[in-house]
Protein backbone atom coordinates (compact mmCIF):
# COMPACT_ATOMS: atom_id res chain seq x y z
CA UNK A 1 0.00 0.00 0.00
CA UNK A 2 0.88 3.43 -0.54
CA UNK A 3 2.64 5.17 2.26
CA UNK A 4 1.00 8.28 2.74
CA UNK A 5 2.58 11.06 4.48
CA UNK A 6 0.72 12.10 7.70
CA UNK A 7 0.12 14.82 9.78
CA UNK A 8 -1.90 15.59 12.75
CA UNK A 9 -4.20 18.90 13.83
CA UNK A 10 -2.43 21.37 16.02
CA UNK A 11 -3.93 25.06 16.78
CA UNK A 12 -2.51 27.95 15.83
CA UNK A 13 -4.15 30.34 18.39
CA UNK A 14 -6.41 29.26 21.63
CA UNK A 15 -9.66 26.57 20.72
CA UNK A 16 -12.46 25.41 22.24
CA UNK A 17 -12.82 22.40 19.28
CA UNK A 18 -12.23 18.93 20.92
CA UNK A 19 -11.43 17.85 18.16
CA UNK A 20 -8.19 20.14 17.84
CA UNK A 21 -6.19 17.30 18.89
CA UNK A 22 -2.88 19.69 19.84
CA UNK A 23 -3.59 22.85 21.57
CA UNK A 24 -1.46 25.26 23.73
CA UNK A 25 2.42 25.89 23.18
CA UNK A 26 3.09 25.58 19.56
CA UNK A 27 6.63 25.20 19.77
CA UNK A 28 6.30 22.43 22.30
CA UNK A 29 2.93 21.10 20.48
CA UNK A 30 5.16 20.99 16.99
CA UNK A 31 8.35 19.41 18.57
CA UNK A 32 6.56 17.20 20.08
CA UNK A 33 4.29 16.22 16.74
CA UNK A 34 7.52 15.77 14.82
CA UNK A 35 9.25 13.85 17.86
CA UNK A 36 6.28 11.16 17.22
CA UNK A 37 7.36 11.02 13.48
CA UNK A 38 4.73 12.84 11.50
CA UNK A 39 5.56 14.30 8.42
CA UNK A 40 3.64 17.81 8.80
CA UNK A 41 1.04 19.67 11.39
CA UNK A 42 -2.75 20.90 10.00
CA UNK A 43 -2.73 24.13 11.40
CA UNK A 44 -5.96 24.80 12.67
CA UNK A 45 -5.87 29.36 12.59
CA UNK A 46 -8.81 31.15 13.28
CA UNK A 47 -7.39 34.20 12.13
CA UNK A 48 -4.15 34.50 10.03
CA UNK A 49 -3.85 38.34 10.71
CA UNK A 50 -3.28 38.11 14.59
CA UNK A 51 -0.48 35.76 13.48
CA UNK A 52 3.48 35.83 13.26
CA UNK A 53 3.70 34.33 9.77
CA UNK A 54 6.98 34.48 9.75
CA UNK A 55 7.42 33.38 13.28
CA UNK A 56 5.41 30.62 12.28
CA UNK A 57 6.95 29.61 9.23
CA UNK A 58 10.30 29.63 11.59
CA UNK A 59 8.73 26.78 13.80
CA UNK A 60 7.39 24.75 10.99
CA UNK A 61 11.19 24.68 9.66
CA UNK A 62 13.21 24.14 12.75
CA UNK A 63 10.91 21.13 13.24
CA UNK A 64 10.99 19.83 9.94
CA UNK A 65 7.21 19.59 9.62
CA UNK A 66 5.07 20.44 6.33
CA UNK A 67 1.61 22.63 6.43
CA UNK A 68 -0.68 20.64 4.08
CA UNK A 69 -3.62 22.27 5.45
CA UNK A 70 -5.21 25.30 7.32
CA UNK A 71 -8.06 24.77 8.99
CA UNK A 72 -11.24 27.82 9.34
CA UNK A 73 -13.68 25.90 11.86
CA UNK A 74 -12.24 28.48 14.54
CA UNK A 75 -14.12 31.20 12.81
CA UNK A 76 -17.14 29.63 13.17
CA UNK A 77 -16.90 28.05 16.52
CA UNK A 78 -15.23 31.22 18.30
CA UNK A 79 -16.54 33.99 16.52
CA UNK A 80 -20.10 32.56 14.48
CA UNK A 81 -18.64 33.39 10.96
CA UNK A 82 -20.21 31.71 8.28
CA UNK A 83 -21.23 31.82 4.52
CA UNK A 84 -24.70 30.86 5.20
CA UNK A 85 -25.88 33.32 8.14
CA UNK A 86 -29.32 35.63 7.59
CA UNK A 87 -27.06 38.74 8.79
CA UNK A 88 -25.40 39.71 5.10
CA UNK A 89 -22.30 41.83 7.48
CA UNK A 90 -21.28 38.02 8.82
CA UNK A 91 -21.60 36.52 5.54
CA UNK A 92 -19.22 39.27 4.14
CA UNK A 93 -16.90 38.70 7.44
CA UNK A 94 -16.98 34.70 6.16
CA UNK A 95 -15.62 35.24 2.93
CA UNK A 96 -13.00 37.83 3.62
CA UNK A 97 -11.80 35.20 6.71
CA UNK A 98 -10.93 32.57 3.75
CA UNK A 99 -9.55 35.20 1.76
CA UNK A 100 -7.02 36.37 4.44
CA UNK A 101 -5.82 32.93 4.71
CA UNK A 102 -4.85 32.42 0.90
CA UNK A 103 -1.51 34.27 1.51
CA UNK A 104 -0.58 31.85 4.27
CA UNK A 105 -1.67 29.04 2.62
CA UNK A 106 0.23 30.31 -0.28
CA UNK A 107 3.38 30.00 1.72
CA UNK A 108 3.23 26.55 2.60
CA UNK A 109 1.26 25.51 -0.60
CA UNK A 110 -1.27 24.19 1.87
CA UNK A 111 -5.13 23.54 1.23
CA UNK A 112 -7.68 25.78 2.86
CA UNK A 113 -10.40 24.06 4.80
CA UNK A 114 -14.22 25.15 4.58
CA UNK A 115 -15.81 23.03 7.37
CA UNK A 116 -18.50 24.28 9.40
CA UNK A 117 -17.71 27.47 8.15
CA UNK A 118 -19.75 27.33 6.13
CA UNK A 119 -22.85 27.49 8.43
CA UNK A 120 -26.00 25.57 9.38
CA UNK A 121 -29.26 26.37 8.61
CA UNK A 122 -30.71 29.32 10.60
CA UNK A 123 -34.57 30.15 11.82
CA UNK A 124 -35.73 32.26 8.96
CA UNK A 125 -33.05 30.64 6.30
CA UNK A 126 -34.36 28.13 3.51
CA UNK A 127 -32.43 25.66 2.50
CA UNK A 128 -32.28 26.38 -0.85
CA UNK A 129 -31.14 30.10 0.41
CA UNK A 130 -28.40 28.88 2.42
CA UNK A 131 -27.15 26.58 -0.45
CA UNK A 132 -27.14 29.87 -2.73
CA UNK A 133 -25.57 31.99 -0.59
CA UNK A 134 -22.71 29.11 -0.16
CA UNK A 135 -21.96 28.65 -3.88
CA UNK A 136 -21.63 32.00 -3.99
CA UNK A 137 -19.22 32.62 -1.37
CA UNK A 138 -16.94 29.55 -2.15
CA UNK A 139 -17.34 30.83 -6.30
CA UNK A 140 -16.07 33.84 -5.17
CA UNK A 141 -12.98 32.28 -2.42
CA UNK A 142 -11.93 29.82 -4.80
CA UNK A 143 -11.65 32.64 -7.37
CA UNK A 144 -9.82 34.92 -4.91
CA UNK A 145 -7.41 32.19 -4.45
CA UNK A 146 -6.89 30.56 -7.94
CA UNK A 147 -3.90 32.99 -8.71
CA UNK A 148 -2.04 32.45 -5.63
CA UNK A 149 -2.42 28.65 -6.98
CA UNK A 150 -4.01 27.67 -3.60
CA UNK A 151 -6.70 25.06 -3.08
CA UNK A 152 -10.18 24.71 -1.16
CA UNK A 153 -11.18 21.70 0.34
CA UNK A 154 -14.75 21.60 1.61
CA UNK A 155 -15.42 19.13 4.09
CA UNK A 156 -18.84 17.07 4.20
CA UNK A 157 -19.98 17.38 7.86
CA UNK A 158 -22.44 14.58 9.25
CA UNK A 159 -26.37 15.37 9.89
CA UNK A 160 -26.30 16.47 13.75
CA UNK A 161 -24.13 18.94 12.68
CA UNK A 162 -25.10 20.88 9.81
CA UNK A 163 -27.61 20.17 6.84
CA UNK A 164 -25.55 21.50 4.39
CA UNK A 165 -23.41 19.12 2.58
CA UNK A 166 -23.46 15.88 4.65
CA UNK A 167 -22.01 13.46 2.14
CA UNK A 168 -19.61 12.69 -1.10
CA UNK A 169 -22.50 12.66 -3.51
CA UNK A 170 -23.97 16.23 -2.28
CA UNK A 171 -20.64 17.45 -1.98
CA UNK A 172 -19.56 16.49 -6.08
CA UNK A 173 -22.97 18.39 -6.72
CA UNK A 174 -21.68 20.89 -5.18
CA UNK A 175 -18.63 21.40 -6.76
CA UNK A 176 -20.52 21.22 -10.14
CA UNK A 177 -22.25 24.00 -8.88
CA UNK A 178 -19.49 26.01 -8.04
CA UNK A 179 -17.58 25.14 -11.34
CA UNK A 180 -14.05 25.66 -10.15
CA UNK A 181 -10.80 23.60 -10.43
CA UNK A 182 -9.37 24.74 -7.65
CA UNK A 183 -12.76 23.40 -5.41
CA UNK A 184 -12.40 20.03 -3.88
CA UNK A 185 -13.54 18.03 -1.01
CA UNK A 186 -11.86 17.12 2.31
CA UNK A 187 -13.00 13.69 3.36
CA UNK A 188 -13.02 12.39 6.95
CA UNK A 189 -13.88 9.16 8.32
CA UNK A 190 -15.69 9.82 11.27
CA UNK A 191 -17.87 11.63 8.99
CA UNK A 192 -18.35 9.18 6.36
CA UNK A 193 -19.06 6.10 9.12
CA UNK A 194 -22.18 8.28 9.96
CA UNK A 195 -23.21 9.68 6.19
CA UNK A 196 -21.80 7.15 4.02
CA UNK A 197 -23.55 3.48 2.75
CA UNK A 198 -20.00 2.32 1.91
CA UNK A 199 -16.51 4.64 2.91
CA UNK A 200 -15.12 2.90 0.18
CA UNK A 201 -17.57 3.71 -2.67
CA UNK A 202 -17.51 7.18 -1.92
CA UNK A 203 -13.72 7.36 -1.90
CA UNK A 204 -13.88 5.88 -5.00
CA UNK A 205 -16.89 8.46 -6.64
CA UNK A 206 -15.02 11.04 -4.85
CA UNK A 207 -11.76 10.25 -6.99
CA UNK A 208 -9.62 13.22 -8.12
CA UNK A 209 -11.93 15.62 -6.49
CA UNK A 210 -10.49 14.78 -2.84
CA UNK A 211 -7.94 17.60 -1.95
CA UNK A 212 -7.13 16.90 1.79
CA UNK A 213 -8.41 13.13 3.96
CA UNK A 214 -8.67 13.04 8.01
CA UNK A 215 -8.86 10.23 9.85
CA UNK A 216 -10.53 9.02 13.17
CA UNK A 217 -12.02 6.03 14.14
CA UNK A 218 -16.16 5.46 14.74
CA UNK A 219 -15.63 7.15 18.10
CA UNK A 220 -13.62 9.70 17.14
CA UNK A 221 -10.90 9.07 19.50
CA UNK A 222 -7.54 7.91 17.30
CA UNK A 223 -7.23 5.49 14.27
CA UNK A 224 -7.21 2.15 15.83
CA UNK A 225 -9.81 3.04 18.89
CA UNK A 226 -12.83 1.79 17.03
CA UNK A 227 -14.09 -0.23 14.32
CA UNK A 228 -13.32 1.60 11.19
CA UNK A 229 -11.29 -0.97 8.71
CA UNK A 230 -8.47 1.35 8.16
CA UNK A 231 -7.01 -1.22 5.70
CA UNK A 232 -9.57 -1.02 3.26
CA UNK A 233 -10.44 2.84 3.62
CA UNK A 234 -6.50 3.39 2.77
CA UNK A 235 -6.36 1.21 0.34
CA UNK A 236 -9.01 2.37 -1.52
CA UNK A 237 -7.33 5.88 -1.30
CA UNK A 238 -4.48 4.98 -2.42
CA UNK A 239 -6.77 3.72 -6.11
CA UNK A 240 -7.67 6.75 -6.83
CA UNK A 241 -4.11 7.96 -7.01
CA UNK A 242 -4.10 10.29 -3.83
CA UNK A 243 -0.83 11.76 -3.33
CA UNK A 244 -1.89 14.17 -0.54
CA UNK A 245 -1.39 14.29 3.31
CA UNK A 246 -3.70 11.57 5.92
CA UNK A 247 -4.14 14.03 8.89
CA UNK A 248 -5.02 13.16 11.84
CA UNK A 249 -8.08 15.22 13.41
CA UNK A 250 -9.38 13.27 16.39
CA UNK A 251 -10.45 13.94 20.37
CA UNK A 252 -7.48 14.35 22.30
CA UNK A 253 -8.44 10.86 24.75
CA UNK A 254 -7.57 9.55 27.00
CA UNK A 255 -4.85 12.44 26.85
CA UNK A 256 -2.95 14.11 23.61
CA UNK A 257 0.32 12.43 23.97
CA UNK A 258 -1.44 8.96 23.77
CA UNK A 259 -3.77 9.89 21.31
CA UNK A 260 -1.62 10.81 18.97
CA UNK A 261 1.27 8.11 19.33
CA UNK A 262 -1.35 5.18 18.94
CA UNK A 263 -2.45 6.90 15.71
CA UNK A 264 0.87 7.33 14.34
CA UNK A 265 1.76 3.85 15.52
CA UNK A 266 -1.35 2.31 13.98
CA UNK A 267 -1.66 4.27 10.56
CA UNK A 268 2.16 3.31 10.13
CA UNK A 269 1.03 -0.55 10.66
CA UNK A 270 -1.61 -0.45 8.32
CA UNK A 271 0.33 1.44 5.75
CA UNK A 272 3.59 -0.69 5.74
Amino acid sequence: MRRFPLSIVVSVQPARFEAATFKGDLDANLAQVAALGYDGAELAIRDPRQVDVDELERLVHKHGLAVPAIGTGQAWGEEGLSFTDPDAEVRRAAIERVKSHVPLAARFNAVIIIGLLRGIVKPGVTQEQAMTWLVEALQECAAAAAPAGVRLALEPINRYETTLINNVDEGLALIEQVGAANFGLLLDTFHMNIEEPSIEESIRRAGERIFHFHVADSNRWYPGAGHLDFRSILATLAETGYRGFVSGEFLPRPDVETAAREAIAYLRRVLD
